[in-house]
């Protein structure tokens, strides 16, 4: 898969391509219906797919103190569409300038100018422009005056529930982790690169490795039962998310993960944590002799509910 970052870098031979725009955010199963739709266009016109997304997304250009916590960090969801046949990805800065263009700019500048689209597939509650004044009927309208057709994705439904990244923050948040793992097609992960820490976990006796967030907001936070991927074998493993209210810390979430019975150096390789069963929720303590008492506790009862077939 190809990535482009940013419209100055989008080249003529970049032109002529079957494309669909919006955050994909944790590439949901909707998300993965739509790209399936569009894979099928690319073939059907003999041309590239290309999804167009923003850095940052756009509710967090505008309100960044209240958008919605990031089920995926770009390098994730770059992975995640290349896993469903993307061929191309054009990664648009979200700035003043672009938060700036009118709708039927954007269509000229980015559809029309920069890519040459043939087709777009896009949810008919699409919106876009400054002020968000182009939708549906404008994209249908723009592909008539310049020859590009325009398809609305259909809404996939599960169980009656509409899949959708706020949906899947909803199950997070409410610990569900089979609902989630129904809603995105794959168990709910974080992944990244373990980072020199304070080394208190490891004065407490349960060392942690601190895994590399690289968000402003996590979409839970709490105590959690978790395997741990690394180099291809599973650990079971004791997960901590939150900003550690016992510890004066930089206020910021972390993700703190102990792996049991595992005896090795982890810094600077890369974990992936996947989430099965939460244990308790984050809780200040009066003392760290306190703290060390609760860990203790949850890494029996991590213990008591490991799968068996863990460390393979």
């Amino acid at each position: 898969m190809q990535l482009v970052r940013g419209l100055h870098n989008l080249r003529p031979q970049h032109r002529g391509c079957v494309a669909t725009i919006g955050n994909f955010d944790g590439v949901h199963r909707g998300h993965q219906a739509i790209l399936a739709r569009l894979r099928e266009r690319a073939l059907e016109l003999g041309v590239p797919s290309c999804v167009v997304i923003f850095e940052p997304q756009p509710r967090e250009f505008f309100a960044p103190d209240t958008a919605p916590a990031r089920l995926a960090r770009l390098r994730d969801k770059l992975q995640l569409l290349a896993a469903e046949g993307v061929d191309r990805v054009l990664c648009l800065a979200f700035n003043q300038r672009l938060s700036k263009l009118s709708a039927s700019e954007f269509v000229d500048t980015i559809l029309v100018d920069g890519l040459g689209v043939q087709h777009l597939e896009v949810g008919d509650d699409f919106r876009f422009g400054c002020d968000r004044l182009g939708d549906f009927d404008f994209l249908l309208q723009a592909g008539q005056m310049h020859g590009f057709t325009v398809e609305a994705a259909q809404t996939v439904e599960l169980d009656g529930l509409r899949v959708s990244s706020t949906q899947v923050r909803n199950a997070l948040a409410a610990a569900d982790f089979a609902l989630a793992e129904r809603l995105l097609g794959r168990p709910y992960r974080i992944a990244g690169r373990v980072l020199h820490g304070q080394k208190l976990a490891r004065q407490l006796g349960t060392p942690t490795a601190n895994v590399q967030l690289k968000r402003r907001r996590v979409p839970f936070t709490g105590v959690y039962l978790v395997n741990v991927d690394i180099d291809g074998k599973t650990w079971p493993g004791v997960a901590n998310i939150g900003v550690r209210p016992t510890v004066q810390g930089d206020g910021k979430a972390h993700l703190e993960v102990h792996l049991l019975d595992f005896a090795g150096d982890l810094y600077d390789r890369r974990l992936t944590v996947v989430f099965h069963q939460k244990l308790r929720e984050e809780q200040r303590f009066a003392s760290l002799e306190a703290l060390k008492t609760a860990i203790n506790a949850d890494v029996a009862a991590a213990r008591a509910l490991a799968a068996p077939s863990a460390h393979r």
